[in-house]
């Protein structure tokens, strides 16, 4: 929270002259936190020092109930999301889940490199908006394991890892990542739709993007911001839009749909995974939701080669 511009109450009794003083701290930051929130609702204050060590937060006298109020709504709203927070298990480590991100999307190049994947099948692989209109869906999938150079593999190694460790701490990474692979896909679905037929794409970011709007909405409806008010409640929402934003639409060959289909993709898998518990999905269960999301790739390579003449 900024810091409430600091003025200078009355010199005289300042009761007397019309301020009250409503709230007192050692701290200067706790008081500052008061008067943006007496600020943000249309409460008139002043912060001052005095001739005290305490800092003190002084507003109009017939504005000193309603400010006393509001600031009892705040302590209490305070201390339940913090409660709320604390209470707010990891699921894993997030390490798992990423180390088999890594093995898929680097598998592709090594099977590639040695022969056992021919050109041929990169190109079947690969989103094609027609393809996929004319019900070819493992493109969806497989276009989710290939890349362009290896500047745009290590790019999405590194933004997967970072991206990664969160999606497993929220939501395990058997699970996390079977939703990922799942906003991904749909993704690239809703991609193929809104471009023309002759476009094609290759790339993990769709995923990507997708994993960071799961999190935003994931934490933003289980990690107890809403007790802060809308603004702080959409916070970490608003947070993954801006990286989206900031990371999403630069470069010549960005495929700038693919990652904001993605994105919205993860919000909505992100906000329909609130219904469940995933904290409370066995670890067993976990590895199951992962090896699923490693069977439906293989599938959709498997198809992919059944496909080829």
């Amino acid at each position: 929270m900024t810091d409430h511009p600091l003025r200078r109450r009355p010199e005289s009794d300042s009761t007397s002259q019309g301020w009250f003083c409503v709230y007192r701290s050692p701290r200067r930051h706790q008081v500052a936190d008061a008067a943006f929130m007496l600020t943000a609702v249309g409460i008139d204050n002043i912060m001052d020092r005095a001739d005290t060590s305490e800092w003190q937060l002084w507003v109009p006298v017939e504005k000193a109930a309603a400010a006393s109020h509001e600031l009892e709504e705040y302590a209490r709203d305070h201390a339940q999301a913090q409660r709320h927070e604390a209470a707010q298990p990891e699921v894993d480590s997030g390490i798992p889940g990423v180390l088999g991100y890594l093995f898929v999307i680097w598998m592709i190049p090594v099977l590639e490199g040695y022969g056992l994947l021919s050109d041929e099948a990169i190109r079947a692989g690969r989103m094609n908006a027609g393809a996929v209109g004319d019900g070819e869906w493992w493109r969806t999938v497989t276009a989710l394991t290939l890349h362009g150079d290896f500047g745009h593999i290590l790019g999405n190694s590194v933004f997967g890892v970072v991206i990664g460790l969160m999606v497993g701490r929220n939501l395990g990474s058997g699970l996390g990542w079977l939703l990922v692979l799942a906003s991904g896909a749909l993704g690239n679905a809703c991609n193929a739709w809104v471009q023309g037929d002759d476009f094609t794409s290759v790339g993990a970011s769709t995923a990507t993007f997708g994993a960071l709007g799961m999190v935003g909405a994931f934490m933003w409806q289980r990690a107890g911001h809403r007790a802060f008010g809308l603004r702080r409640s959409l916070a970490p929402l608003f947070a993954a839009f801006a990286l989206l934003a900031f990371t999403g639409v630069g470069g010549e060959n960005t495929d700038v749909i693919g990652h904001f289909t993605g994105f919205g993709a993860g919000v909505l898998i992100g906000l329909a995974v609130t219904a469940f518990a995933p904290e409370q999905l066995s670890s067993r269960h976990q590895t199951y939701c992962g090896i699923a999301a490693l069977l439906i790739i293989a599938i959709g390579w498997m198809t992919v080669l059944l496909q080829l003449p």
